[in-house]
């Protein structure tokens, strides 16, 4: 949905601490001047519940949970495209069996949701929610509809690149990581707070989907290829 807008406001906030992740307060973001702690974080042990990996039976996805162009009568409308991947922990094995779930606009860049509200069109053949296990070798598979732009309130004709938001479980619940994925060459990098507040260059390379032949069928849907790392020094940054 539309990232809201929020009043101003600022104070000092706790910082991640990585270039690789957005701080808590990123004012040009306007949304965390009101939501980034402004006192130092409690830090809680971990249970054995929360270090014992989460288990994901096959029961728990659908058979077409993973594709979102197949879940209603008709088909939806936009430039269809395929996503995969592998999931890796940091040291650049496979995670496997493990749930990833993605949610999207579609593509007039409008969510099927009742708080986005802007002047673009529903699709009633397309919910913007999948989810599907990685494999073996860790490998995960969409397919679903590019997403478009969308306008949000976070300042003057601003703009949200199109993306996909991912969530996906490591070895073990702590290690859950949420971020987005962006499509190459997209304009609207430069004016996006957002992809901006992850401050480190190549950081942000890593939230970029890039394009790929191998995954591209003839006649039916582009490809795009994105790898999904869970801790380390290479992680793909968090991103709400």
């Amino acid at each position: 949905m539309t990232e809201p807008a929020t009043g101003s406001g600022g104070g000092q906030a706790v910082d991640l601490g990585l270039e690789e992740d957005p701080p808590y307060l990123y004012p040009d973001y306007v949304a965390t001047r009101l939501r980034a702690p402004k006192r130092p974080l409690v830090i809680l042990p971990h249970t054995l519940s929360e270090l014992t990996g989460p288990a994901f039976g096959q029961d728990a996805v659908g058979e077409l949970d993973h594709d979102l162009t197949r879940q209603h009568e008709g088909e939806p409308i936009g430039q269809r495209i395929v996503v995969a991947g592998r999931l890796l922990d940091g040291d650049g094995r496979p995670i496997r069996r493990q749930l990833v779930e993605i949610w999207q606009a579609n593509s007039a860049g409008r969510y099927a949701h009742k708080v986005d509200q802007h002047p673009a069109p529903l699709d009633p053949n397309f919910s913007g929610a999948g989810r599907c296990l990685t494999d073996d070798d860790g490998i995960y598979r969409f397919v679903t509809i590019k997403p478009g732009a969308y306008p949000w309130q976070n300042h003057d004709n601003a703009w949200r690149p199109a993306h996909i938001h991912f969530s996906v479980f490591g070895r073990a619940f702590t290690n859950r990581l949420v971020t987005q994925m962006y499509f190459p060459d997209d304009p609207l990098f430069d004016q996006d707070p957002i992809f901006q507040s992850v401050r480190d260059p190549d950081a942000r390379a890593r939230m970029i989907s890039a394009f790929d032949i191998s995954l591209t069928e003839p006649s039916w849907a582009h490809g795009y290829s994105f790898d999904i790392v869970v801790g380390g020094p290479a992680a793909t940054p968090l991103e709400e």
